[in-house]
């Protein structure tokens, strides 16, 4: 895996290309890619999660500290406890949240949404993804909220939003354990979603770093690839 990871990335170096025009890999290599390394399947508002997904992965059964049941792809998982345990020495708990959906999950959630009046259709279009278009679909996608010190959950989407100082200290801790802030600020216009600070998506290491370094989106990766 390594290996492909690193001939992929010096293609990046050597290879000239223009990030602003185009974001939608080969069909072709999406499927080689997701084949060989399933972490960098890229799955968005344009790009429907494989038919065979399931086929690729293994999921792995966790509960979170409130004793909340998730499945998450078994690599993902890992990677994730270690990032919260490195969290955690410098006084930060964070906890899954929503990892794999099925399809059946996705559409209920939608239906849940769209029917409240307090959220609705348009809160939907700009924080749920459509059935089968979603990353929770993937297993490599995990939401999270935060423990405060004093017991109390910070679980609020505007809440987590204006919490910019403790985020930050998170998301300075992603890469280096696999893991892309999925739907950075100020990316709008390329990810097809508003800023979600809880929304990680496990890459693999050098590619996590690469995009971090170079902040770009993971759209903006995988258009490096046609």
């Amino acid at each position: 895996m390594k290996r492909f990871i690193s001939l992929s990335l010096c293609f990046l170096f050597v290879c000239s290309f223009a990030l602003a025009d185009a974001y939608v890999p080969s069909p072709d290599l999406k499927t080689i890619l997701a084949r060989l390394e399933p972490h960098l399947v890229l799955v968005n508002k344009d790009h429907k999660l494989p038919d065979n997904w399931l086929d690729l992965i293994t999921l792995v059964p966790t509960t979170n500290s409130l004793g909340e049941e998730f499945l998450v792809e078994e690599n993902t998982f890992k990677h994730f406890e270690a990032l919260r345990e490195e969290l955690l020495t410098e006084g930060i708990q964070i906890e899954i949240d929503s990892a794999y959906r099925s399809l059946e999950e996705q559409q209920e959630i939608w239906d849940e949404w769209s029917a409240d009046p307090e959220l609705g259709p348009e809160y939907c279009e700009k924080y749920l993804a459509r059935v089968g278009y979603s990353e929770h679909h993937t297993g490599l996608a995990i939401d999270i909220f935060i423990i405060k010190p004093d017991g109390t959950e910070e679980r609020d989407n505007e809440e987590m939003i204006a919490d910019r100082e403790t985020f930050a200290k998170i998301h300075a801790k992603l890469a280096a354990h696999g893991f892309i802030l999925r739907f950075p600020e100020g990316k709008e216009d390329i990810t097809g979603y508003a800023y979600e600070p809880w929304h990680f998506r496990y890459v693999g290491e050098e590619v996590a770093i690469y995009i971090y370094e170079h902040n770009i989106t993971f759209e903006e990766f995988c258009a490096t690839f046609t």
